[in-house]
């Protein structure tokens, strides 16, 4: 399980998370909403150690780490168990598409001869064969997004985090991804997803959280998105679909 306990996180006197709390069982796929500024993408980077809370705790297994870290303990994140994809993409411009495919599985696991059924195995999947080869800057966003998640499926996690990977995609390969993503979740892999398309939270989660100001106002089963308790719930997605 992976999972975040009281993450307390600030920036500049602001409170960005204020006593999250988060689990995340293997082969669960959790869907995180919220309006712009809630603390979705901070708390991605803190599960996965990008960016460490300034107190709480974070659990990966039988793996545990107390914020703040103790004097003399050396910190050591559950890399690539604990596995990112951010809007971002943060794609090599000047390696192509392909070499931004494989060099992390080399630089992880030396042998990119091994994974080469793998790797077209994906590039098959999300249908990149017609652009694999070019450079970042010569490809749209969508087609960087569905590279970026092919890279980090290609490390093994067992915990991924997505944070917006469908915003994008076309209604076509939404369907791709998430029907790739199921799959994913059927062999084990437990997901975490922010996302702003209520249609694909509908259709993916085990699990909704509703995320508001830093905190954690509702999360349940999907019932969360069709019949919410708390207020703040209702009140935003009567906004979303108003303007869908």
């Amino acid at each position: 399980m992976l999972k975040g306990v009281n993450l307390k996180k600030s920036f500049h006197g602001h409170n960005i998370l204020n006593g999250v709390d988060l689990e995340l069982e293997p082969g669960q796929i959790s869907v995180i909403i919220g309006p712009s500024g809630s603390g979705k993408t901070t708390l991605l980077k803190v599960l996965a150690m990008l960016d460490l809370p300034e107190s709480g705790s974070i659990h990966v297994d039988d793996w545990s780490m107390e914020f703040p870290i103790s004097q003399g303990k050396k910190l050591q994140p559950p890399w690539p168990k604990v596995t990112v994809v951010f809007q971002q993409l943060f794609l090599w411009p000047h390696l192509t598409l392909r070499q931004n495919l494989t060099l992390p599985v080399v630089l992880l696991y030396g042998n990119e001869k091994q994974n080469s059924e793998k790797i077209e195995e994906l590039v098959s999947l999300f249908d990149m064969s017609g652009f694999i080869d070019r450079y970042p800057n010569q490809a749209s966003l969508g087609q960087r997004q569905r590279v970026a998640l092919a890279r980090a499926l290609l490390l093994r996690p067992k915990y991924l985090l997505l944070d917006e990977i469908t915003s994008s995609l076309d209604v076509e390969q939404v369907a791709i991804i998430l029907t790739h993503l199921k799959k994913l979740a059927q062999s084990g892999i437990g997901i975490l997803t922010v996302t702003h398309l209520l249609h694909f939270a509908q259709e993916a989660a085990d699990r909704v959280v509703f995320m508001a100001d830093g905190q954690i106002i509702e999360k349940g089963g999907k019932e969360v998105l069709i019949n919410p308790m708390q207020e703040r719930v209702k009140r935003f997605l009567s906004v979303i679909e108003s303007a869908s």
